[in-house]
């Protein structure tokens, strides 16, 4: 009988399920976990659980039930206290239990950032009460930026451009973070360029790095990106030190999602998210090997071979405006007519307003085609009542 490694995942949305087919694909025994029953990820493993995972001892039941080889977070929100502890008793975390205890919420990634590594970040103050938030922003300067310590997909986040904004930035923050806490980052509004992701592998290979992707965002959440995005021989130099830097402080295995601005002068460090990232979905037709198929080699020990741009590439999600809990998409058939256009349907089981439900999938002879072609697709596409 075959027997195979067992792979246990935290947080089941659509890069989950990516991860999870890639899984299988080499072999590997998958469990998906969620906090909804249907998440996207459950459609493909080979087991489901749903439990709140912010709950240790949910969390706890669920691991010690399925003795996985390799958990593998792929959301914020989870007891992250608790992966420690599992860590700690044999249990493999991916990339590592503090990495994901890091990067749960933005103070802790950027005091380590700014203040251990030393790198180039925007200027920061946290504020717990909305006073507090209101000195921080006063003292920043308008425009800043407000964001609560931990989100998803750039939820909660805004730009704060006067006195007047205050209340409805302080009160998009409350609403859109992922725990009920009231503590918020507020940011000094850096002028860049473009902003990109610079996807980092870290595996028995060594450090390797993606080509550059370029992506537009509202309100936090990314609405297109696109692979190559043009940079300098001194950016790139510059981008490939910084996310070296943070993925080495932060260790492990696996694919790291490294979110930077691009200024005339200089590369400025956002984020980093330790695995699959939004923005990299395009890779899924762009490159040799997805994001997700390179985060599966990494953490399983496999070598990583030379990661080539095959085309120029873009994505754009499609986006619910309201919440139905049954609903169609329409306009498939003429959205894979555009050329060189593939989609994915997530197959959530309800929409909410803002919740990426799809993705279109393009390739061109150059990233104008390309994102030109995205676009094409996304207008095809609609979400109706069922």
């Amino acid at each position: 009988m075959y027997i195979s490694q067992k792979l246990l995942l935290l947080g089941s949305g659509e890069l989950g399920k990516e991860v999870i087919i890639e899984a299988q694909r080499l072999g590997i025994e998958t469990v998906a976990v969620d906090r909804y029953e249907g998440a996207p990820a459950m459609h493909a493993a080979d087991r489901s659980y749903v439990i709140d995972m912010l709950d240790r001892q949910a969390l706890r039941e669920v691991v010690e039930k399925e003795k996985p080889d390799l958990i593998v977070p792929e959301i914020e929100a989870i007891a992250t206290a608790e992966l420690v502890k599992l860590e700690e008793e044999g249990y493999r975390v991916i990339p590592t239990a503090r990495a994901a205890r890091l990067t749960m919420d933005r103070e802790g990634i950027r005091r380590l950032a700014a203040e251990t590594l030393g790198l180039p970040t925007a200027a920061y103050r946290f504020a717990d009460t909305f006073e507090q938030f209101s000195d921080a922003a006063r003292a920043m300067g308008f425009p800043c930026v407000v964001k609560p310590l931990m989100s998803s997909s750039g939820k909660g986040q805004s730009v704060c451009r006067s006195e007047a904004d205050l209340d409805r930035c302080w009160t998009i923050a409350m609403e859109g973070g992922r725990v009920q806490q009231a503590r918020v980052i507020v940011e000094e509004f850096i002028s860049f360029e473009s902003e990109i992701t610079l996807l980092t592998v870290r595996s028995a290979s060594g450090t390797s790095f993606c080509p550059p992707i370029g992506h537009v965002q509202k309100d936090g959440d990314y609405i297109e990106s696109w692979q190559p995005h043009e940079m300098t021989e001194q950016q790139t130099k510059e981008a490939e030190f910084i996310a070296k830097a943070i993925t080495d402080e932060l260790g492990g295995a696996g694919i790291f999602g490294v979110e930077l601005f691009l200024a005339k002068d200089k590369v400025y460090f956002s984020e980093v998210s330790p695995r699959p990232h939004d923005t990299g979905l395009v890779t899924l037709v762009s490159q040799n090997l997805s994001e997700f198929a390179l985060h599966v080699r990494a953490i399983l020990g496999y070598p990583i071979p030379e990661i080539v741009n095959v085309a120029p590439g873009a994505s754009r999600p499609l986006k619910a405006e309201s919440e139905l809990d049954d609903y169609r998409i329409g306009g498939i058939g003429d959205a894979l007519s555009v050329p060189c256009t593939q989609l994915r349907a997530f197959g959530k089981p309800v929409t909410k307003p803002g919740r990426r439900i799809a993705v279109t999938l393009s390739t061109g002879e150059s990233v104008e085609e390309a994102r030109d072609r995205a676009k094409k697709a996304l207008d095809c596409l609609t979400i109706h009542e069922a």
